[in-house]
């Protein structure tokens, strides 16, 4: 899928996918409790988002103080704070998403499917990773590094 059709989905399909489903759900359930619901997703997400957050932290200083390469800790605080933005969205298949990835059992799914992702692709030569003076990039052999476009100019 191109970037722009990611785009399109992201911004355009999603929200208006939730609309409908939140349109249905009122029609079923009735406006307040709807309302209800969101705001509840709401405050419960937040309060998730913050003990999941603080005990990613806190594992992320125990590996550093270990002498450990906190990389559990760094997939799981990109969870959880992707997982914080998502339900800070009125919806319900964002709240679903958010929800999923703040909880440990499903986050570990969700990462274990991404890193599989990029194995994969790092073994097609569909991504690359190099490292340059202390900075890792990923990219796509057809994308231009950042070394390559400022030997062109």
């Amino acid at each position: 899928m191109s970037i722009l059709g990611r785009l399109a989905l992201i911004f355009v399909i999603v929200p208006l996918l939730e609309l409908a489903l939140l349109i249905q759900m009122g029609q079923w359930v009735g406006y307040w409790p709807t309302i209800g619901l969101v705001v509840f997703t709401g405050l419960a997400g937040a309060w998730l988002t913050r003990m999941e957050g603080l005990r990613t932290m806190w594992r992320l200083r125990d590996d550093l103080a270990h002498g450990r390469v906190p990389g559990q800790a760094i997939m799981d605080g990109m969870a959880v704070l992707a997982g914080g933005a998502l339900l800070l969205a009125p919806g319900i298949l964002t709240d679903l998403i958010g929800f999923g990835l703040l909880f440990p059992g499903t986050r570990r799914v969700v990462q274990q499917r991404i890193m599989a992702r990029f194995e994969r692709r790092i073994k097609e030569a569909a991504l690359q990773v190099r490292m340059n003076s202390g900075e890792v990039w990923v990219q796509s052999p057809d994308a231009v590094s950042p070394s390559q476009s400022a030997g062109e100019q």
